[in-house]
């Protein structure tokens, strides 16, 4: 196996379109018939994939893993913080939920969490041919430089490339990263061998001669102009992006977006039917003009099941059950639609109990044990590949009836709640869900059409010329 130098994608700002290039360039590599890998030493988000060993990584890496084609494996990102707070989030070391670097101050968790990163990084370096590697935030925020396992302590432990890209439609550009060069050190600029252009619009004539102008200060290049890519068909690393229904709506689905929701991106299934339209809901407002409400999964069940109710949205909810509104609720969106909560730990919350929606005749009590597996689930005929996570046990009352085996679902009449993340990923189910809702169109293999769009996504990136400038 001949190893190539590995490749990092760093940003002058967050949402500079890191995750969006290491995918496409993922699969352009294994479309190249590499065996390549993704990496991201650190990630904070609270969509989470599960491996088949049980083990949880962001979701973009779950992505980038499928771009590769290999299996997602967590040590492609090795500390995962998922916030439950302001001020806190859970921290994930090698797919497993660590207390101890949790309960440490910020600055204080690299040497419990570099040992880890450096681990699992020599790990994929030796295994594979080319280990292309995604960066977080910005290497130009000099106050985390000492503590930061994300940044240029991975390109120097890896001896990668690094490239740059910038978000350009944001404006300031050049400015930006002619000051993020400026802000990092020598040895680490050695390693910058080009600067990407990412999410251009209109005519790369109007640069002028700006690139030029930075590369006479810098030394480094533009190498690649990344155009803005519209419709995207790619699932976001950590919130929802809201997108006009395809083609007149046949049914309307009001998603919640309560705080600290978590995988959103297990509806995008449903957003991208025909005629079907999701409609994000960030406040109170009358929920009556939709055919079903979507309570999504929640880090701070807790803290979301107060904002419904201080926002008025719980009693909107509430009279869309009444009105025998089709509600469905997954996971802690299951257990908001419960009657009773219990943290006696706290393990997501200071409140030890709260009452819940009461739409649901089932009660949650949250462990510090952590369930975290996938799941296969029959449906209609079909095998649906599921996956748990969650802290709390849920325990059906005499009214509660079950909708999936092994206390994986309930309903009471129209409002239904499970613990399995990605039903809508299935063909079958999705068909069966949309149809009882008087959808009347023929649901798209999610899966085959997400692998369709990894591989366009790859060809716009090779026809800018960055594979060209990256040796691919």
């Amino acid at each position: 196996m001949t190893k190539r130098r590995p490749l990092m994608i760093m940003g002058c700002t967050s949402d500079a379109g890191k995750s969006f290039l290491v995918t496409a360039l993922c699969r352009h590599a294994a479309n190249l018939g590499l065996r390549v890998a993704p990496f991201k030493g650190q990630n904070m988000s609270n969509n989470a994939a599960v491996t088949a060993d049980g083990g949880e990584i962001g979701r973009a890496q779950w992505l980038q893993a499928r771009a590769a084609r290999v299996a997602p494996d967590v040590r492609m990102n090795p500390v995962l913080l998922k916030p439950t707070s302001e001020t806190h989030s859970q921290v994930v070391v090698l797919g497993r939920v660590d207390e101890v670097a949790g309960a440490r101050p910020w600055l204080e968790r690299r040497p419990l969490l570099w040992p880890a990163v450096r681990g699992a990084l020599r790990a994929l370096l030796e295994e594979h041919e080319l280990v292309i590697i995604e960066g977080a935030g910005s290497p130009a925020e000099i106050n985390l430089r000492a503590t930061e396992c994300v940044n240029f302590s991975v390109a120097r432990e890896a001896g990668a490339d690094v490239f740059l890209a910038v978000d350009i439609d944001r404006g300031g550009a050049f400015a930006h990263l002619l000051g993020t060069w400026l802000a990092i050190e020598p040895d680490e600029r050695a390693l910058v061998k080009g600067f990407i252009l990412n999410r251009f619009r209109g005519d790369p004539r109007l640069l002028l001669d700006a690139p030029r102008w930075l590369e006479e200060r810098t030394g480094v290049p533009v190498v690649a102009v990344v155009p803005f890519v519209r419709h995207l068909l790619l699932p976001e690393e950590d919130a929802f992006v809201d997108r006009p229904a395809a083609g007149v709506a046949q049914v309307r689905l009001a998603l919640v977006l309560y705080p600290y929701a978590s995988n959103l991106d297990e509806w995008d299934p449903l957003r991208y039917e025909q005629g079907v339209d999701v409609v994000p809901i960030r406040g109170a407002r009358p929920l009556d003009g939709f055919d079903a409400v979507l309570l999504p999964g929640s880090k701070n069940t807790m803290a979301s099941l107060k904002y419904l109710e201080a926002s008025g949205l719980a009693d909107e909810i509430r009279a869309a059950a009444d009105r025998g509104t089709r509600i469905l609720g997954v996971c802690g969106g299951m257990q908001i639609l419960g009657r009773t909560i219990h943290d006696p730990s706290g393990v997501e919350s200071d409140a030890p109990a709260a009452f819940g929606l009461g739409l649901l005749d089932v009660a949650t009590t949250f462990r510090a044990a952590k369930t975290v597996r996938r799941v296969a689930v029959a449906f209609a005929g079909a095998t649906l590949d599921t996956y748990e996570i969650h802290h709390g046990e849920v325990a059906p009352g005499p009214l509660a009836r079950p909708t999936l085996p092994d206390g994986l679902g309930f309903a009471a009449g129209a409002v239904e709640g499970v613990l399995v993340h990605d039903l809508p990923r299935g063909t079958a189910w999705r068909q069966w869900f949309l149809e009882e809702l008087g959808w009347r169109g023929r649901a798209v293999d999610f899966d085959r059409r997400l692998d369709d769009e990894l591989d366009r996504v790859a060809g716009l990136v090779a026809e800018t010329g960055l594979t060209r400038a990256m040796g691919l």
